[in-house]
């Protein structure tokens, strides 16, 4: 590309020169020849006018007194009638411009020139002219050759941009080149790079997402079978099969839920649900768990709460909270429920050595993590319990308190009065 826009500016220019050229030196060429036989009719008209005033004065016409009259390189013939003809300077050889002029009593004056002085003059002309249409032609050079550069560096950096996304480097490098229609597609790729990135950065976040999140269900659902395969009861088959049914249909609503919020993590489907139901599957998915670990878990709190929210994305805030509990913390751990305002509110704690003081700020976010483990856990926890329009948070770090609150209101709905007030609850085992 580079060498066309040079080679075609270039053909531009020697076109240009090309026409002009020739046209001005058509024109100073007429010019010269012109300026030149004015100038010998010119002469001829002042020696014919000096030899008419020595002819009125009667006096001799002097030859020395006319070769002042007339350029050195010229020659002059004056004829007077009855006289011997006088030459003045040397008669030009091969072509001549010639000027003759005739006075009142029959003389006659005759300045020739030769045409190699037009021919001299015409050539230092053309010569000016070729040089002015060289430097033309380098300037042409040196602006295409800039011009090119400009152009092309430009095209060749949004190529490289191009090739960037399309190996997976989505960062946007926010360069621009001065050329309006260079900047524009400058910032589509910009904008295309952004929009790539965030696909891709929920691509990595939906399945570091997927992973942690059913890793929980899959484990839980492998206990089940592997008590299947271990009893020949036909009644403990059932029951466990039974429970493995729900767990798969739990396995089935994480996943739904996992592809929703990747979608629109805005997007829910609240409903009023009972809060005992779900705290008390959570408690029987996770006991063997912390029984194989040589701890309790336990329910406490006032029973009968119902709150708006997405079942099985509360199911599964509560068993990141819980499953948080059984790899950092010690213990029992006590889920508590209870009623603040409009709220419902279920507490998740343990007696393990709490959050280090240098997590307390940063615990919800991802990749954050007091031991080996991915970090995600608390992050997808909060996003989950924000999508529902609740609120997950840490209220002490010593001992460690998680708080999940949820709406004990239907969406729309403005009667408040009947909310109970906040009392002490019974202890449930």
């Amino acid at each position: 590309m580079r060498r066309r826009l040079i080679n075609s500016t270039l053909a531009v220019v020697l076109v240009v020169i090309a026409v002009f050229g020739v046209s001005l030196v058509i024109v100073e060429t007429r010019t010269i020849s012109n300026s030149a036989q004015e100038s010998v009719d010119s002469e001829a008209l002042r020696l014919i006018s000096v030899v008419e005033s020595k002819l009125l004065g009667e006096e001799r016409v002097n030859p020395a007194v006319l070769a002042e009259q007339i350029d050195a390189d010229r020659y002059a013939r004056i004829d007077l009638p009855g006289r011997d003809s006088i030459e003045i300077g040397d008669r030009p050889d091969g072509g001549v411009i010639q000027g003759r002029a005739k006075g009142d009593h029959g003389e006659t004056v005759t300045v020739q020139e030769s045409r190699s002085t037009v021919s001299r003059e015409v050539g230092r002309t053309l010569l000016i002219i070729g040089a002015v249409a060289l430097l033309a032609v380098v300037a042409a050079v040196l602006l295409a050759v800039r011009q090119a550069n400009r152009l092309a560096s430009p095209l060749t950096d949004l190529a490289e941009t191009a090739e960037r996304l399309g190996s997976g480097d989505p960062r946007p490098r926010h360069k621009r080149y001065g050329v309006p229609e260079l900047d524009r597609v400058a910032d589509v790729l910009d904008s295309s790079a952004e929009r790539i990135g965030r696909m891709l950065t929920a691509e990595r976040r939906l399945a570091a997402d997927a992973s942690h999140q059913l890793r929980t269900p899959l484990t839980a659902l492998s206990m089940r079978l592997e008590e299947i395969t271990l009893t020949d009861d036909l009644e403990t088959v059932k029951e466990e099969a039974t429970i493995a049914l729900t767990q798969v249909e739990r396995l089935t609503d994480v996943v739904q839920r996992l592809l929703t919020n990747a979608r629109d993590p805005r997007t829910g489907s609240a409903v009023a649900f009972d809060l005992d139901e779900i705290v008390k599957q959570q408690i029987e998915e996770w006991r063997p768990a912390y029984r194989s670990a040589g701890r309790a878990i336990v329910h406490s709190g006032r029973p009968g709460m119902r709150a708006v929210g997405t079942p099985g994305a509360v199911a599964q805030v509560l068993a990141a909270l819980i499953e948080n509990s059984l790899m950092h913390g010690g213990g029992t751990v006590a889920l508590r429920t209870r009623i603040t305002g409009n709220q419902s509110v279920i507490e998740v704690t343990d007696e393990g050595p709490g959050v280090p003081a240098d997590l307390g700020a940063r615990i919800f976010e991802r990749s954050i993590s007091g031991r080996n483990s991915t970090g995600i856990g608390l992050a997808v926890a909060r996003d989950l319990a924000e999508a529902d329009g609740g609120r997950l948070e840490m209220l002490q770090q010593l001992p460690p308190v998680f708080a999940l609150f949820l709406s004990r209101v239907a969406p729309g709905s403005k009667d408040h009065r009947t909310q109970e007030k906040e009392e002490p609850e019974p202890t449930i085992r």
